[in-house]
């Protein structure tokens, strides 16, 4: 379904994802895409102005009391698996976001079990096979949360969202794993939101891979449980 997204009052976009989780997606969104500018948000609502409950439920605004930049509006309606593609080129956003300091090294033995993990909390998944998944992990491969959602982007936004609304800001000790490939929009909010290592199930584009460079992330595709490809950064062990 389609969910409106605003920021204080002005129309930021309309993705379409899958309902469930939309103040995160919301928060997320605004995040991963640069839109704060170091505001805080101060209330998430829905804000719908029709009589039926999917036009209430299907518009969200973030509200910063002003304090965010007017975002300009994007046209059309952002597809659940394209996200933002082609809006923002990597010498702009590296004009906004300072490359991330990573102080952690992740371990390559770790990042195969972490595969077998997140699958097993993949619970939409596994009643529907359709849905993408994203998850926040720490250096011991510990699952810290996980969102799904039929559109890679959303999914990623919803984790950002969470963290960002419980408080988490530093995400430099975090990873961030996806079930999808590392498109260079993905790259883009896991460095928005200032995860050091991505890990991706598929490839990544070379877009993704030059920006992960730019921005000193850790980016792992194809991920399986007895192999991977490092693809920028380094991994502590190797696998045999």
């Amino acid at each position: 379904e389609p969910l409106e997204i605003r920021l204080d009052g002005h129309v930021v976009a309309t993705t379409m994802r899958t309902p469930g989780n939309d103040y995160e997606l919301a928060v997320g969104f605004c995040i991963s895409d640069g839109l704060l500018g170091g505001a805080s948000v101060l209330t998430v609502r829905y804000c719908g102005q029709g009589p039926a409950a999917e036009s209430e439920y299907n518009v969200v605004t973030v509200e910063t009391g002003g304090l965010a930049p007017i975002p300009e509006p994007r046209i059309g309606t952002v597809s659940a698996s394209c996200g933002l593609c082609g809006t923002s080129a990597l010498t702009e956003i590296a004009t906004r976001i300072a490359p991330i300091n990573v102080d952690l090294t992740f371990q390559s033995s770790m990042i195969c079990q972490l595969v077998k993990s997140v699958s097993k909390k993949q619970e939409m998944y596994g009643r529907t096979g359709g849905l993408h998944a994203a998850a926040v992990f720490d250096v011991n491969g510990e699952i810290e949360l996980v969102r799904e959602d039929i559109g890679r982007h959303n999914a990623v936004d919803k984790v950002v969202g969470r963290r960002f609304l419980d408080g988490i800001t530093n995400s430099n000790n975090r990873g961030l794993f996806v079930t999808s490939r590392a498109s260079f929009e993905m790259v883009q909010k896991a460095w928005a939101a200032g995860f050091g290592i991505l890990v991706a199930a598929s490839a990544p584009s070379s877009l993704a891979i030059e920006a992960a460079r730019t921005a000193g992330i850790t980016l792992v595709g194809f991920a399986r449980e007895h192999s991977m490809n490092v693809y920028s950064g380094e991994l502590r062990d190797t696998i045999e």
